[in-house]
Protein backbone atom coordinates (compact mmCIF):
# COMPACT_ATOMS: atom_id res chain seq x y z
CA UNK A 1 0.00 0.00 0.00
CA UNK A 2 1.53 3.35 -1.03
CA UNK A 3 1.65 6.37 1.25
CA UNK A 4 -1.23 8.19 -0.44
CA UNK A 5 -3.65 5.29 -0.05
CA UNK A 6 -2.54 4.63 3.53
CA UNK A 7 -3.29 8.26 4.37
CA UNK A 8 -6.75 7.96 2.88
CA UNK A 9 -7.44 4.80 4.84
CA UNK A 10 -6.20 6.48 8.02
CA UNK A 11 -8.48 9.48 7.35
CA UNK A 12 -11.45 7.19 6.84
CA UNK A 13 -10.79 5.44 10.15
CA UNK A 14 -10.23 8.73 11.99
CA UNK A 15 -13.45 10.15 10.58
CA UNK A 16 -15.41 7.13 11.75
CA UNK A 17 -14.01 7.49 15.28
CA UNK A 18 -14.60 11.23 15.46
CA UNK A 19 -18.20 11.06 14.29
CA UNK A 20 -19.26 8.79 17.15
CA UNK A 21 -22.15 7.77 14.91
CA UNK A 22 -23.59 4.38 15.92
CA UNK A 23 -25.23 3.96 12.50
CA UNK A 24 -21.87 4.41 10.78
CA UNK A 25 -20.29 1.84 13.11
CA UNK A 26 -23.05 -0.69 12.38
CA UNK A 27 -22.66 -0.04 8.65
CA UNK A 28 -18.94 -0.76 8.90
CA UNK A 29 -19.66 -3.93 10.88
CA UNK A 30 -22.01 -5.06 8.09
CA UNK A 31 -19.26 -4.38 5.55
CA UNK A 32 -16.74 -6.43 7.53
CA UNK A 33 -19.18 -9.34 7.77
CA UNK A 34 -19.77 -9.12 4.00
CA UNK A 35 -16.04 -9.51 3.33
CA UNK A 36 -16.01 -12.68 5.43
CA UNK A 37 -19.19 -14.21 3.99
CA UNK A 38 -18.68 -13.05 0.39
CA UNK A 39 -14.92 -12.83 -0.08
CA UNK A 40 -14.79 -12.69 -3.89
CA UNK A 41 -16.05 -10.31 -6.55
CA UNK A 42 -18.22 -11.58 -9.42
CA UNK A 43 -17.59 -9.29 -12.40
CA UNK A 44 -20.48 -8.70 -14.78
CA UNK A 45 -18.79 -6.30 -17.19
CA UNK A 46 -18.84 -2.71 -18.39
CA UNK A 47 -21.51 -0.03 -18.21
CA UNK A 48 -21.56 3.40 -19.83
CA UNK A 49 -23.03 6.80 -19.03
CA UNK A 50 -22.18 10.49 -19.38
CA UNK A 51 -20.41 12.84 -16.97
CA UNK A 52 -20.20 16.60 -17.41
CA UNK A 53 -17.82 19.19 -16.01
CA UNK A 54 -18.07 22.96 -15.84
CA UNK A 55 -14.73 24.79 -16.15
CA UNK A 56 -12.76 24.16 -12.97
CA UNK A 57 -15.55 22.08 -11.42
CA UNK A 58 -16.02 18.39 -10.58
CA UNK A 59 -17.34 15.69 -12.90
CA UNK A 60 -21.09 15.13 -12.44
CA UNK A 61 -23.20 12.27 -13.84
CA UNK A 62 -25.81 13.57 -16.30
CA UNK A 63 -26.72 10.27 -18.02
CA UNK A 64 -26.83 7.27 -15.62
CA UNK A 65 -24.20 4.57 -16.05
CA UNK A 66 -26.52 1.76 -17.07
CA UNK A 67 -26.04 1.17 -20.82
CA UNK A 68 -24.23 -1.88 -22.15
CA UNK A 69 -22.71 -0.07 -25.16
CA UNK A 70 -21.08 3.35 -25.62
CA UNK A 71 -23.36 4.13 -28.57
CA UNK A 72 -26.48 3.72 -26.44
CA UNK A 73 -25.10 6.42 -24.20
CA UNK A 74 -24.24 8.69 -27.14
CA UNK A 75 -27.85 8.30 -28.28
CA UNK A 76 -29.06 9.29 -24.80
CA UNK A 77 -26.82 12.36 -24.92
CA UNK A 78 -28.14 13.27 -28.37
CA UNK A 79 -31.70 13.09 -27.04
CA UNK A 80 -30.79 15.13 -23.96
CA UNK A 81 -29.42 17.96 -26.13
CA UNK A 82 -32.38 17.76 -28.52
CA UNK A 83 -35.01 18.10 -25.82
CA UNK A 84 -33.10 20.86 -24.09
CA UNK A 85 -33.13 22.76 -27.38
CA UNK A 86 -36.82 21.99 -27.85
CA UNK A 87 -38.17 22.61 -24.36
CA UNK A 88 -35.67 24.39 -22.12
CA UNK A 89 -34.58 27.54 -23.94
CA UNK A 90 -35.90 30.41 -26.05
CA UNK A 91 -32.45 31.82 -26.78
CA UNK A 92 -31.42 31.21 -30.41
CA UNK A 93 -27.69 31.17 -29.57
CA UNK A 94 -28.22 28.50 -26.90
CA UNK A 95 -30.37 26.44 -29.23
CA UNK A 96 -27.74 26.72 -31.97
CA UNK A 97 -25.08 25.32 -29.63
CA UNK A 98 -27.28 22.42 -28.56
CA UNK A 99 -28.32 21.57 -32.12
CA UNK A 100 -24.70 21.66 -33.28
CA UNK A 101 -23.97 18.96 -30.68
CA UNK A 102 -26.99 16.96 -31.89
CA UNK A 103 -25.68 17.01 -35.46
CA UNK A 104 -22.25 15.81 -34.35
CA UNK A 105 -23.78 12.91 -32.41
CA UNK A 106 -25.98 11.99 -35.39
CA UNK A 107 -22.89 11.42 -37.51
CA UNK A 108 -19.85 10.68 -35.33
CA UNK A 109 -19.15 8.20 -32.47
CA UNK A 110 -17.54 10.89 -30.32
CA UNK A 111 -16.65 10.18 -26.69
CA UNK A 112 -16.19 13.79 -25.58
CA UNK A 113 -17.45 17.18 -26.74
CA UNK A 114 -17.80 20.69 -25.38
CA UNK A 115 -21.23 22.29 -25.52
CA UNK A 116 -21.88 25.85 -24.35
CA UNK A 117 -18.74 25.80 -22.19
CA UNK A 118 -19.45 22.43 -20.51
CA UNK A 119 -17.44 19.31 -21.29
CA UNK A 120 -19.41 16.08 -21.74
CA UNK A 121 -17.66 12.70 -21.68
CA UNK A 122 -18.84 9.14 -22.26
CA UNK A 123 -17.74 7.36 -19.07
CA UNK A 124 -17.01 3.68 -18.56
CA UNK A 125 -17.72 1.76 -15.34
CA UNK A 126 -17.30 -1.84 -14.20
CA UNK A 127 -20.18 -3.61 -12.45
CA UNK A 128 -19.64 -6.31 -9.83
CA UNK A 129 -21.22 -8.07 -6.87
CA UNK A 130 -19.70 -9.83 -3.89
CA UNK A 131 -19.80 -13.61 -4.15
CA UNK A 132 -19.65 -16.45 -1.68
CA UNK A 133 -19.42 -20.19 -2.28
CA UNK A 134 -22.94 -20.56 -3.66
CA UNK A 135 -24.50 -17.14 -4.14
CA UNK A 136 -24.14 -13.40 -4.61
CA UNK A 137 -24.42 -10.97 -1.71
CA UNK A 138 -28.02 -9.95 -0.88
CA UNK A 139 -28.94 -6.51 0.50
CA UNK A 140 -27.36 -5.70 3.85
CA UNK A 141 -29.46 -4.82 6.93
CA UNK A 142 -28.04 -1.28 6.84
CA UNK A 143 -28.80 -0.62 3.16
CA UNK A 144 -31.34 2.22 2.92
CA UNK A 145 -35.00 1.36 2.44
CA UNK A 146 -37.97 3.68 1.79
CA UNK A 147 -40.00 4.63 4.85
CA UNK A 148 -43.16 3.40 3.12
CA UNK A 149 -42.67 0.23 1.11
CA UNK A 150 -45.20 0.64 -1.71
CA UNK A 151 -45.69 -2.36 -4.01
CA UNK A 152 -47.69 -0.60 -6.72
CA UNK A 153 -45.35 0.89 -9.32
CA UNK A 154 -45.45 4.71 -9.21
CA UNK A 155 -46.26 6.70 -12.32
CA UNK A 156 -43.49 8.29 -14.31
CA UNK A 157 -39.87 7.36 -14.87
CA UNK A 158 -38.02 5.55 -12.11
CA UNK A 159 -35.46 7.59 -10.23
CA UNK A 160 -31.88 6.71 -11.10
CA UNK A 161 -29.39 6.23 -8.24
CA UNK A 162 -26.85 8.16 -10.36
CA UNK A 163 -28.81 11.40 -10.64
CA UNK A 164 -26.38 14.34 -10.18
CA UNK A 165 -23.77 12.11 -8.50
CA UNK A 166 -20.33 13.71 -8.29
CA UNK A 167 -17.46 11.52 -9.49
CA UNK A 168 -14.53 12.27 -7.21
CA UNK A 169 -11.86 9.65 -6.48
CA UNK A 170 -10.56 11.76 -3.60
CA UNK A 171 -13.79 11.48 -1.61
CA UNK A 172 -13.00 9.50 1.52
CA UNK A 173 -15.67 7.00 2.54
CA UNK A 174 -15.70 4.47 5.37
CA UNK A 175 -12.67 2.25 6.05
CA UNK A 176 -14.13 -0.79 4.30
CA UNK A 177 -14.97 1.16 1.14
CA UNK A 178 -11.44 2.57 1.11
CA UNK A 179 -10.06 -0.94 1.58
CA UNK A 180 -12.14 -2.12 -1.38
CA UNK A 181 -10.79 0.70 -3.53
CA UNK A 182 -7.25 -0.29 -2.63
CA UNK A 183 -7.98 -3.82 -3.82
CA UNK A 184 -9.59 -2.57 -7.03
CA UNK A 185 -6.54 -0.56 -8.10
CA UNK A 186 -4.98 -3.63 -9.72
CA UNK A 187 -8.23 -5.15 -10.98
CA UNK A 188 -8.14 -6.26 -14.62
CA UNK A 189 -9.91 -8.78 -16.84
CA UNK A 190 -8.00 -12.06 -16.93
CA UNK A 191 -10.61 -14.72 -17.76
CA UNK A 192 -9.97 -16.68 -20.94
CA UNK A 193 -13.46 -15.98 -22.22
CA UNK A 194 -12.38 -12.35 -22.66
CA UNK A 195 -10.72 -11.67 -26.06
CA UNK A 196 -7.04 -10.77 -25.98
CA UNK A 197 -7.69 -7.12 -26.91
CA UNK A 198 -10.13 -6.77 -24.00
CA UNK A 199 -7.53 -8.15 -21.58
CA UNK A 200 -4.83 -5.89 -23.03
CA UNK A 201 -7.02 -2.78 -22.68
CA UNK A 202 -7.81 -3.78 -19.10
CA UNK A 203 -4.12 -4.11 -18.22
CA UNK A 204 -3.43 -0.74 -19.80
CA UNK A 205 -6.22 0.95 -17.83
CA UNK A 206 -4.58 -0.04 -14.53
CA UNK A 207 -1.65 2.19 -15.55
CA UNK A 208 -3.45 5.02 -17.36
CA UNK A 209 -6.38 5.30 -14.90
CA UNK A 210 -5.06 4.06 -11.55
CA UNK A 211 -7.53 5.77 -9.23
CA UNK A 212 -11.06 4.62 -8.37
CA UNK A 213 -14.35 6.43 -7.81
CA UNK A 214 -17.29 4.42 -6.50
CA UNK A 215 -20.83 4.94 -7.76
CA UNK A 216 -23.87 4.54 -5.49
CA UNK A 217 -24.68 0.98 -4.48
CA UNK A 218 -27.55 -0.52 -6.46
CA UNK A 219 -29.71 -3.64 -6.33
CA UNK A 220 -30.85 -6.05 -9.02
CA UNK A 221 -32.63 -9.29 -9.86
CA UNK A 222 -30.55 -12.35 -10.77
CA UNK A 223 -31.57 -15.86 -11.78
CA UNK A 224 -29.48 -18.95 -11.15
CA UNK A 225 -28.12 -20.34 -14.40
CA UNK A 226 -26.20 -23.54 -13.73
CA UNK A 227 -23.16 -22.47 -11.74
CA UNK A 228 -23.68 -18.77 -12.49
CA UNK A 229 -26.26 -16.02 -12.30
CA UNK A 230 -28.04 -14.13 -15.08
CA UNK A 231 -29.23 -10.55 -14.36
CA UNK A 232 -32.79 -9.46 -15.20
CA UNK A 233 -33.78 -5.87 -15.85
CA UNK A 234 -32.17 -2.66 -14.68
CA UNK A 235 -30.56 -1.69 -11.40
CA UNK A 236 -32.60 -0.10 -8.61
CA UNK A 237 -31.51 2.42 -5.94
CA UNK A 238 -33.01 0.46 -3.02
CA UNK A 239 -33.60 -3.23 -2.22
CA UNK A 240 -37.35 -2.64 -2.09
CA UNK A 241 -37.48 -1.21 -5.60
CA UNK A 242 -35.65 -4.30 -6.87
CA UNK A 243 -38.12 -6.52 -4.97
CA UNK A 244 -41.02 -4.55 -6.45
CA UNK A 245 -39.63 -5.13 -9.95
CA UNK A 246 -39.42 -8.87 -9.28
CA UNK A 247 -43.00 -8.81 -7.97
CA UNK A 248 -44.14 -7.05 -11.17
CA UNK A 249 -42.28 -9.59 -13.31
CA UNK A 250 -43.83 -12.56 -11.51
CA UNK A 251 -47.39 -11.26 -11.42
CA UNK A 252 -47.80 -9.94 -14.93
CA UNK A 253 -44.91 -8.66 -17.02
CA UNK A 254 -43.27 -11.97 -17.92
CA UNK A 255 -46.63 -13.59 -18.67
CA UNK A 256 -47.41 -10.79 -21.13
CA UNK A 257 -43.95 -10.70 -22.75
CA UNK A 258 -43.61 -14.48 -23.14
CA UNK A 259 -47.31 -15.18 -23.84
CA UNK A 260 -47.66 -17.83 -21.16
CA UNK A 261 -50.65 -20.12 -20.82
CA UNK A 262 -53.32 -19.18 -18.30
CA UNK A 263 -52.16 -21.98 -16.02
CA UNK A 264 -48.55 -20.82 -15.96
CA UNK A 265 -49.60 -17.20 -15.65
CA UNK A 266 -51.65 -18.01 -12.55
CA UNK A 267 -48.90 -20.14 -11.03
CA UNK A 268 -46.38 -17.29 -11.24
CA UNK A 269 -48.96 -14.77 -10.05
CA UNK A 270 -49.61 -16.77 -6.89
CA UNK A 271 -45.88 -17.10 -6.18
CA UNK A 272 -45.53 -13.36 -6.73
CA UNK A 273 -48.28 -12.59 -4.22
CA UNK A 274 -46.64 -14.89 -1.67
CA UNK A 275 -43.35 -13.11 -2.29
CA UNK A 276 -44.99 -9.74 -1.68
CA UNK A 277 -46.64 -10.98 1.51
CA UNK A 278 -43.22 -11.99 2.87
CA UNK A 279 -42.29 -8.30 2.95
CA UNK A 280 -38.49 -8.24 2.67
CA UNK A 281 -37.69 -11.60 1.10
CA UNK A 282 -34.65 -11.70 -1.18
CA UNK A 283 -35.23 -15.12 -2.73
CA UNK A 284 -38.07 -16.83 -4.58
CA UNK A 285 -38.43 -20.15 -6.44
CA UNK A 286 -40.99 -21.15 -9.04
CA UNK A 287 -41.08 -23.93 -11.66
CA UNK A 288 -37.54 -24.98 -10.77
CA UNK A 289 -36.23 -21.43 -11.30
CA UNK A 290 -34.47 -19.51 -8.54
CA UNK A 291 -34.47 -15.71 -8.38
CA UNK A 292 -32.62 -13.52 -5.89
CA UNK A 293 -32.13 -9.86 -5.10
CA UNK A 294 -28.43 -9.03 -5.03
CA UNK A 295 -26.33 -6.05 -4.04
CA UNK A 296 -24.44 -4.50 -6.96
CA UNK A 297 -21.50 -2.09 -6.91
CA UNK A 298 -19.87 -0.11 -9.70
CA UNK A 299 -16.47 1.53 -10.07
CA UNK A 300 -15.15 4.21 -12.43
CA UNK A 301 -11.44 4.43 -13.16
CA UNK A 302 -9.81 7.87 -13.03
CA UNK A 303 -6.66 9.18 -14.63
CA UNK A 304 -5.00 12.62 -14.57
CA UNK A 305 -7.60 14.03 -17.01
CA UNK A 306 -10.66 12.56 -15.31
CA UNK A 307 -12.89 9.48 -15.63
CA UNK A 308 -12.07 6.73 -18.09
CA UNK A 309 -13.93 6.70 -21.38
CA UNK A 310 -14.70 3.73 -23.66
CA UNK A 311 -11.80 1.45 -24.49
CA UNK A 312 -10.86 0.47 -28.06
CA UNK A 313 -12.15 -3.06 -27.41
CA UNK A 314 -15.58 -1.91 -26.18
CA UNK A 315 -18.07 -3.04 -28.82
CA UNK A 316 -21.01 -1.17 -30.37
CA UNK A 317 -23.67 -3.15 -32.19
CA UNK A 318 -24.58 -0.13 -34.33
CA UNK A 319 -23.28 3.32 -35.15
CA UNK A 320 -24.49 6.91 -34.92
CA UNK A 321 -27.94 7.68 -36.34
CA UNK A 322 -30.38 10.55 -36.69
CA UNK A 323 -32.98 10.10 -33.96
CA UNK A 324 -35.09 13.26 -34.12
CA UNK A 325 -36.64 15.60 -36.71
CA UNK A 326 -34.72 18.63 -37.88
CA UNK A 327 -35.14 21.73 -35.71
CA UNK A 328 -34.57 25.36 -36.66
CA UNK A 329 -32.87 27.72 -34.23
CA UNK A 330 -36.31 29.22 -33.45
CA UNK A 331 -37.51 25.77 -32.30
CA UNK A 332 -39.59 24.88 -35.37
CA UNK A 333 -39.61 21.14 -36.12
CA UNK A 334 -39.59 19.77 -39.68
CA UNK A 335 -41.14 16.39 -40.35
CA UNK A 336 -40.75 16.34 -44.13
CA UNK A 337 -39.82 13.01 -45.70
CA UNK A 338 -36.19 13.90 -46.39
CA UNK A 339 -35.56 14.61 -42.72
CA UNK A 340 -37.50 11.74 -41.23
CA UNK A 341 -35.23 8.88 -42.22
CA UNK A 342 -36.52 5.49 -41.18
CA UNK A 343 -39.54 5.65 -38.91
CA UNK A 344 -37.79 3.46 -36.37
CA UNK A 345 -34.93 5.94 -36.15
CA UNK A 346 -37.27 8.84 -35.48
CA UNK A 347 -39.13 7.28 -32.60
CA UNK A 348 -36.38 5.11 -31.13
CA UNK A 349 -35.78 5.69 -27.45
CA UNK A 350 -32.74 4.40 -25.60
CA UNK A 351 -33.87 1.60 -23.31
CA UNK A 352 -32.85 1.93 -19.68
CA UNK A 353 -32.21 -1.81 -19.49
CA UNK A 354 -28.76 -2.62 -20.79
CA UNK A 355 -27.99 -5.91 -22.47
CA UNK A 356 -28.32 -8.90 -20.15
CA UNK A 357 -25.23 -11.02 -19.94
CA UNK A 358 -23.84 -13.50 -17.47
CA UNK A 359 -21.25 -12.92 -14.79
CA UNK A 360 -17.94 -13.45 -16.55
CA UNK A 361 -15.37 -14.15 -13.85
CA UNK A 362 -14.70 -14.04 -10.14
CA UNK A 363 -11.75 -12.22 -8.56
CA UNK A 364 -10.12 -12.18 -5.16
CA UNK A 365 -9.53 -8.48 -4.52
CA UNK A 366 -10.13 -7.93 -0.82
CA UNK A 367 -7.12 -6.48 1.00
CA UNK A 368 -6.63 -6.99 4.69
CA UNK A 369 -7.23 -3.89 6.80
CA UNK A 370 -4.91 -3.36 9.69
Amino acid sequence: MDKHWKQRLDRAHAGLVQREDPVAWVTEADAVEAVVRYPRLAIRGSLFGVAAREPGGPWRVVVPLRSGMPQETRDSLQSMFFFRAKDDTDAPEVRRGLLAAVRILEEQPVDELEVLGTTYRIVRADEFARAGDDTLEPPRPTDPEPVLRVWERPRGARRSPDTDVLLDPETVNGPMVEALRIGLREFQYTGKRYPSDVRADSRRAVVTHPDIAMLPVTFGIVERNGDGWTPHGSLAPTPHEARRSLYDDLTGLWAMVYEWSDEKRERYRQVGEQYRAAGRADEVRVDGREFRICRVERMVRFGPDGPEGPRPSDVDAYGPTKMHPRMDEDGTLHYDESDRGDEDDEVREVDEVHEVHEVHEVHEVDPSVE
